[in-house]
């Protein structure tokens, strides 16, 4: 502050002085125009203090555009001097191009300044630092500086860093498109085009350009498809990319089914049809066309139109007063039907009967005689009347109080077509075996044993059973033949026959014409996947290797002296309709079981393996097990963990497997969907094939299947291959796949160029979502096609990628020598390891019959302490519904009965004795010991 008012006060020191000498020359020439009296004063006010300067125009950042030198400006009021300084170094004055000008408001002096820099200057600087410029102004009261102008050389590199690569995605999907433009000074700014139009978000906000330039369309439109450009510009050049073309493709969709077509028979056995297009919406840029067929045909019956036919005239009628008598006839030879023509002609005849020779009047005393014949008719037929009735009352009274019932009628009622319905959960007394059948229902449905005899529901319960009366010891045979609209079949079993020699096959039964001719079109034995035998009372076991399916046929099961001829088939999933609806998918094979429609004295047991991920914290599934009807629709069974008294089943979840405890035999499957807010996950299997050696061709393929993790489903797909001579390169690798809605993507890497070269142009493949998850297509792969060089490379290595978008993911590292034959290579177990396909009786239980007895014996009846039944269901697991058990006559049999099922790979009886043990049943435990093999 000194200092400056020390420079302040030096400049105001002429300005003082002139005015003091002025001051004293006025004063001093015109002193006779003032009084003498007047004195000057002490001191006279000074001139006000002039500003620092204060720049109006600072100098601002530059480039040079090739070799074009930039100009730097600045201007500063009030101001002395005024000078630029470069890199800390002053400008040659000569270099400088000076204005200088007075402000008309403050009267202050403006100077302004210029200086040119050129592309020489900045080359020549070497350091750190850019280039810079800094203007500097003087006036009286001190110096100012203004802000640093940096000089720099523009340029901008002709490479972007990434480019927008084209692309086909689905209607509605989002897409992004990447740009990273070339290296430049000052940065390059960036605009989109679409077919040479630049895109404005704010125009369309179905766009948004992102920080890093990268162009988002949110939902693609079809108007979206087009050639996508990304441009970069600066002062020195503008930059276009290679452009991405992006397809924006509609999956095709089904139509809504038109309407059944007539039956296109007149008259019998024909066809109806319905169709639906491929047009809601229909496939655009290359989408898929939709799955499935495009129409459906059924068979249909049209009943022939019968025309009507008269029967035979009858006799004549007697003669009439009017000397005539008439006959008549009726449309009944045959009746008209279906439409068919009425009979032509008239129903009645009459004649005259005396030839014409006809006397109008009776002779005298004729027509007394005749009135006394009619009253005498008339009170004969009164009479004859009242005897018939008399008779009838004292036959029904004799017949109402016998004890014994009529042997025929009893055989006769015996063979009456029934539906027996077995009883409901909910009912806590079970129907007994004599109850009659259900009539009810369609006839000809048999469900029962052929030859069962049964009892009215009015009949005395003292009455004699007919099975054990001796009315049917005479009889040396016995015929019994059932007859249906579309069968004719007959079973002669002889009188006197053993009881353990009876045999029944449903197969040679008759049932309804429609059931029987459903399940002949649908369940088709494929070799592989069905198994059958013929078991009794002691029950057995149906095992289809390889597969994980089995059924369980407790002792028991099959009334006694019974045996029925049982098959288990896995169906194919070509053959068959899928069980899963909306947002479920399948987890299970579809296997059906059978006979259908056999009475079952106990539940058996379906074991179906399934692909649900269940090793989660919190439960992700909802499951249900369904069943197929006879005519083709699938309805709900039961849904895990929503079991009430009705539920005719019980299925008991495990990790792999699951096992369901039934009384009527089908055709079921499991399904499953997602239980929010997690999503589910289903276990799949990555099997990679490759052709069996040796190689003869220069082209080579690699094929990759995804299915379930189920030995059902990698059996099919070993099979498929063998057939196609394709061989499994190594064992397949398990693969989480979510309910995500993202696809699975397969690629391939490290393919070593100098001898191999990939045809695949898209850097990687795609499977649908909703192909895996829905299980609609089977079974699902993707094939890599390879070419080498020539016939002499054998050696190929690469990384083969597979991974669910967004999701986990596997990689396949392979190396082999394509001409080298591999040896037969199959993770299913071998032959001598897996389990028969049939087992039948005692052979076919881990557990001695009279160890299982005396266990029931034990834990049935009710506990105070609650060491029954219901502790050993907790201590085996079995305990999620135990109302099921309750419901069953021997609620510990059904329990032994699944824990045969759920350790028919490793039955022993160690588990099952430390149950027994922690329940503190010692005696059941020394008879384990000394009968069974613990």
């Amino acid at each position: 502050m000194l200092s400056v008012r020390m420079q302040r006060d030096q400049g105001l020191a002429p300005l003082v002085l002139l005015l003091l000498v002025g001051g004293y020359f006025v004063s001093g020439t015109e002193s006779s125009d003032y009084s003498e009296t007047e004195v000057l004063p002490d001191s006279f006010p000074s001139a006000p203090a002039e500003p620092l300067p204060e720049f109006l125009l600072e100098p601002e950042d530059a480039f040079i555009v090739k070799n074009r030198p930039v100009q730097l400006r600045c201007r500063a009021s009030p101001a002395t001097q005024i000078y630029f300084k470069c890199n800390g170094e002053w400008v040659n004055q000569n270099d400088h191009v000076t204005r200088e000008s007075l402000d008309q408001i403050t009267g202050l002096v403006v100077r302004e300044v210029d200086i040119s820099v050129s592309r020489t200057q900045v080359e020549e600087l070497f350091g750190l630092e850019d280039y810079w410029c800094q203007c500097v102004a003087w006036s009286s009261a001190g110096t100012t500086k203004s802000n640093r102008a940096y000089v720099r050389i523009a340029y901008l590199r002709k490479n972007f860093e990434q480019e927008p690569l084209g692309r086909e995605v689905r209607l509605e999907q989002e897409v992004l498109l990447q740009c990273r433009p070339p290296e430049g000074m000052p940065a390059a700014e960036v605009d989109w085009l679409k077919n040479e139009d630049v895109i404005d978000p704010s125009q369309d906000s179905n766009f948004l350009i992102t920080i890093d330039h990268d162009l988002i369309i949110k939902q693609a439109r079809l108007s979206d498809t087009a050639n996508y450009t990304c441009v970069a510009r600066n002062v020195v050049a503008k930059r276009r990319s290679s452009t991405a073309t992006l397809i924006v493709y509609v999956s095709g969709g089904w139509s809504s089914w038109t309407e059944w077509s007539e039956c296109n028979a007149r008259c019998g056995r024909g066809w109806q049809r319905r169709t639906r297009s491929c047009t809601n919406p229909a496939p655009l840029n290359g989408g898929a066309f939709c799955e499935g067929p495009p129409f459906q045909r059924v068979t249909c019956t049209t009943l022939c139109p019968v025309d009507g036919g008269w029967t035979e005239w009858a006799k004549w009628s007697a003669c009439g007063t009017e000397c005539t008598h008439w006959r008549s006839r009726e449309c009944q030879a045959p009746p008209p039907r279906n439409g068919g023509k009425h009979c032509s002609g008239s129903m009645m005849e009459s004649k005259n009967c005396t030839e014409g020779l006809c006397a109008r009047t009776l002779a005298p005393g004729m027509g007394v005689a005749v009135y006394a014949g009619l009253v005498g008719a008339l009170l004969l037929c009164v009479i004859l009347v009242l005897c018939v009735g008399v008779l009838a009352y004292r036959r029904r009274c004799r017949h109402l109080h016998g004890d014994i019932t009529d042997s025929s009628s009893a055989l006769t009622a015996a063979f009456h077509p029934g539906n027996y319905k077995p009883p409901r959960q909910d009912n806590p007394h079970p129907l007994h075996p004599s109850a009659p059948p259900d009539l009810t229902a369609t006839a000809g449905a048999f469900r029962g044993p052929l030859f069962s005899l049964q009892q009215g529901v009015n009949d005395s319960p003292h009455k004699i059973p007919m099975t054990t009366s001796p009315l049917l010891d005479p009889l040396p045979s016995l015929k019994i033949k059932v007859y249906n609209s579309s069968t004719l079949s007959s079973l002669e079993l002889p009188a006197d026959i053993c009881s353990d020699g009876e045999i029944l096959s449903l197969k040679s039964v008759g049932t309804v014409g429609r059931e029987r001719d459903y399940h002949s079109h649908t369940l088709s034995r494929e070799p592989g996947l069905s198994t059958s035998a013929t078991l009794g009372n002691l029950g057995g076991r149906l095992t289809i290797p390889n597969t994980g399916v089995s059924l369980l046929v407790p002792p028991g099961t099959i009334p006694q002296g019974k045996f029925y001829e049982m098959y288990l088939i896995i169906n194919k999933w070509d053959k068959t309709t899928l069980p899963s609806e909306g947002s479920q998918t399948v987890l299970s094979p579809v296997v059906s079981c059978g006979p259908s429609g056999m009475l079952l004295n106990r539940p058996v047991v379906l074991t179906l393996p399934h692909c649900a991920q269940l090793d989660t914290p919190t439960p992700d599934w909802t499951l249900t097990l369904k069943t197929q009807t006879h005519q083709g629709a699938w309805e709900e069974v039961l849904t895990v963990g929503e079991e009430t008294l009705s539920s005719p089943c019980y299925l008991q979840l495990e990790e792999e497997c699951c096992h369901v405890l039934m009384e009527q035999l089908g055709t079921y499957g499991l399904v499953g969907q997602s239980c929010p807010p997690q999503p589910a996950c289903k276990r799949l299997q990555l099997a990679l094939f490759a052709p069996r050696a040796p190689c003869l061709s220069l082209d080579y393929s690699l094929r990759i299947y995804c299915i379930h993790d189920t030995p059902h489903a990698l059996k099919e797909v070993l099979d498929l291959e063998r057939s196609l001579g394709g061989v499994l390169l190594e064992d397949p690798k398990p693969l989480f796949f979510k309910d995500s809605y993202h696809n699975l993507r397969l690629s391939i890497h490290d393919i070593p160029h100098t001898h191999w070269r990939s045809k695949l142009l898209a850097k990687y493949q795609e499977i649908p979502f909703y192909h895996i998850w829905s299980g609609s297509q089977r079974p699902l792969h993707c094939t890599f096609s390879l070419e080498r060089g020539s016939l002499a490379v054998s050696q190929l290595t690469c990384k083969i990628c597979v991974r669910q978008v967004e999701g986990e993911g596997q990689i396949f590292q392979l190396h082999t020598d394509i001409q080298e034959t591999l040896p037969p290579h199959s993770p299913l177990p071998s032959g001598g390891t897996c389990l028969p396909s049939s087992q039948v009786g005692p052979y076919a239980f881990r557990l001695p019959d009279s160890i299982r007895q005396k266990i029931c014996a034990s834990l049935d009846a009710p506990s105070a302490r609650g060491c029954d039944w219901r502790l050993l269901a907790r201590s085996l697991g079995f305990d999620r519904y135990l109302n099921y058990f309750a419901t069953k006559p021997s609620p510990t049999g059904v329990l032994l009965d699944l824990w045969e099922a759920c350790h028919q790979a490793d039955a022993d009886l160690v588990s099952l004795a430390t149950a027994l043990e922690e329940m503190g049943k010692s005696e059941v435990l020394v008879v384990m010991t000394t009968d069974g093999d613990c």
